[in-house]
């Protein structure tokens, strides 16, 4: 009964407190075009605590719908152009000496910023990378003695050009992990990019305005941590993130996958197995990470408590990153979205 009345509350808070979100996607869509899941991609990240990266080829207005979702948020916004020439201290800051007081003084980067535009994070060397993302998972920053707060809330938003691989540095596997969420953004619909080519042609572009209070912001940063998760979702999640690292517990078969595949000998020579198209599936990070973001998915929709239909939701973008698909499963076309979908289709529903 008491689990009930507490759902019930949760539902109450969650319907009025998301209101800002209409405001939010109204406000966005007079700047962009479409990209509707993408924004919504972006706000379960905010929500969730978590990081996206946005992979898509140039030209898809990946930066753009940061910096409206930014200034619509009301949140304080950097973009960081990566580059082979890049150091760690353009990122997170540096000491710099102050000759009138004989000290040095802690020079803050351009991270030290609510939502941090990382634009081509893959051009940039490991070093680089590696300052970033460790500022992204401990959420501090150390210059000198002295160990700085990164602003609350703190969310860090990287581009990749997944085409062009000529001068760039491809994100570890390990490093890769640390991103709660990889959004692919595609291109638009013939009707949307007429409606892109009236819009950004006119003699004043729209821009977006304010229309979030920080506030409603930590409020709902609240809330989402606090939305109901049922034993039974539990286990749900639990089962897919397991099936990515043994996907013949779910009784998947490369022939389901891959039609033929059956007939075919792997790496062993017997004949082809699941185990020869991976290389490893995802970790408990991947559990965490799905809980939280199908949490404000619930709130997104204006509820209190976590669906099935929440975590299927967002399953894919939170866990299509952390599966390494094998030289053999490539070969083959196996792809990590392909996994999944046979994995969301086998694993049963609670």
């Amino acid at each position: 009964m008491q689990l009930r009345e507490d759902i019930l509350r949760l539902n109450e808070a969650a319907a009025a407190l998301s209101s800002f979100v209409d405001a939010l996607r109204a406000e966005v869509a007079s700047v962009l075009v479409g990209q509707e899941q993408t924004l919504r991609s972006l706000l379960v990240g905010l929500l969730a605590g978590g990081h996206v990266l946005l992979e898509g080829v140039p030209g898809l207005a990946k930066t753009l719908a940061v910096r409206t979702m930014a200034r619509a948020l009301n949140l304080s916004y950097r973009r960081v152009q990566f580059t082979p020439d890049l150091l760690p201290a353009d990122i997170v800051g540096t000491m710099v000496w102050n000759p009138g007081q004989s000290t040095f003084e802690a020079k803050p980067g351009p991270v030290f910023a609510h939502v941090v535009l990382a634009d081509e994070i893959n051009r940039a060397p490991a070093k680089v990378q590696s300052a970033l993302l460790e500022a992204m998972e401990e959420r501090t920053v150390t210059l000198g003695d002295t160990t700085h707060p990164l602003p609350r809330p703190f969310l860090v938003l990287a581009t990749q050009n997944p085409v062009e691989q000529e001068g760039t540095y491809p994100l570890p596997e390990a490093q890769i992990d640390r991103f709660m969420l990889k959004v692919e953004v595609t291109y638009p619909s013939r009707e949307e990019e007429r409606e892109i080519l009236d819009r950004m042609t006119r003699v004043d572009p729209p821009a977006a305005r304010p229309v979030v209070r920080p506030e409603q912001i930590r409020e709902a940063l609240r809330l989402v941590r606090a939305i109901h998760v049922d034993d039974r979702i539990k286990d749900y999640i639990v089962a897919l993130v397991r099936a990515t690292r043994d996907p013949d517990s779910v009784g998947l078969r490369p022939s389901m996958l891959l039609p033929g595949a059956d007939r075919e000998a792997g790496a062993s020579g017997q004949v082809l197995a699941m185990t020869d198209l991976l290389r490893y599936g995802c970790s408990p990070r991947a559990t965490i990470f799905l809980t939280q973001a199908a949490r404000a998915q619930a709130f997104l929709d204006k509820r209190g408590f976590v669906t099935p239909s929440d975590v299927r939701a967002v399953a894919i973008q939170v866990l299509r990153h952390r599966i390494s698909v094998s030289y053999e499963g490539e070969a083959r076309g196996l792809t990590a979205d392909l996994l999944l979908r046979a994995i969301l289709a086998k694993v049963p529903l609670p």
